[in-house]
């Protein structure tokens, strides 16, 4: 008599600020999974931490937000896949999230019966992305040694591996002493490469900073 394999449920963190969000999102996993529900980026990625999950959906409404939990659930829980949620699907936003690790990226408006099915892909290791999306993300690979370059004003400006790396999280709204504790570098240090990729860009100040990296990002 052959044994049948059980196939365990799914463990899936859900961070999601509205209720009805968090309850459409239950009602479609629960059956498949067991479940956490948080309401915000930091309470997932602590939460995360602890119990560990297969998968995190993330479905947060402030990009910022939903890029640096993303990022912080990547580099704290990385066995866990990550799906972002979105209210508008964004060609930008989607090479941004899957910079940060990201897994998969879909409209609020999936089609709930489909979840489950995308949850247990990614567990497989594979991904869930719109295939509108795939050729933006293959170009991206093969010009991979141009990705430390930025288009400022119609003109390519260089940064190094370090400078690139600061400024990918200063933009997710990392503070200087945040940045160095990540990258294991002093804040002076931090902050002399903030400093450095300012004068290249033409940036007198940090917010100028920031709104150039956010125009010229979508770009590179």
């Amino acid at each position: 008599m052959t044994a049948v394999a059980v196939e365990r449920r799914a463990q899936v963190l859900i961070a999601a600020a509205p209720l009805p969000t968090r309850t459409g999102l239950r009602l479609a996993l629960e059956h498949d999974a067991d479940l956490v529900e948080v309401e915000d980026g930091p309470s997932a990625v602590a939460t995360a931490r602890l119990s560990r999950p297969d998968v995190c959906v993330v479905d947060l409404e402030a990009q910022r937000q939903r890029l640096r939990t993303v990022n912080e659930l990547h580099v704290r829980v990385p066995s866990a896949a990550v799906i972002v949620l979105t209210d508008r699907l964004d060609e930008d936003e989607f090479m941004a999230v899957v910079r940060a690790g990201a897994a998969g990226y879909l409209p609020q408006t999936v089609d709930p019966a489909r979840l489950p099915f995308v949850v247990r892909s990614v567990m497989r290791g594979e991904t869930a992305f719109p295939r509108r999306f795939i050729r933006r993300l293959i170009d991206e690979l093969r010009g991979r040694n141009d990705r430390y370059t930025l288009t400022v004003d119609g003109r390519p400006v260089t940064l190094t591996a370090r400078e690139w790396d600061v400024v990918e999280l200063l933009r997710l709204g990392y503070s200087t002493r945040e940045i160095s504790d990540r990258l294991g570098i002093s804040q002076v240090t931090a902050r002399r490469h903030v400093g450095a990729v300012e004068g290249k860009v033409g940036a007198r100040t940090r917010p100028e900073l920031l709104e150039v990296l956010v125009e010229s990002y979508g770009r590179n």
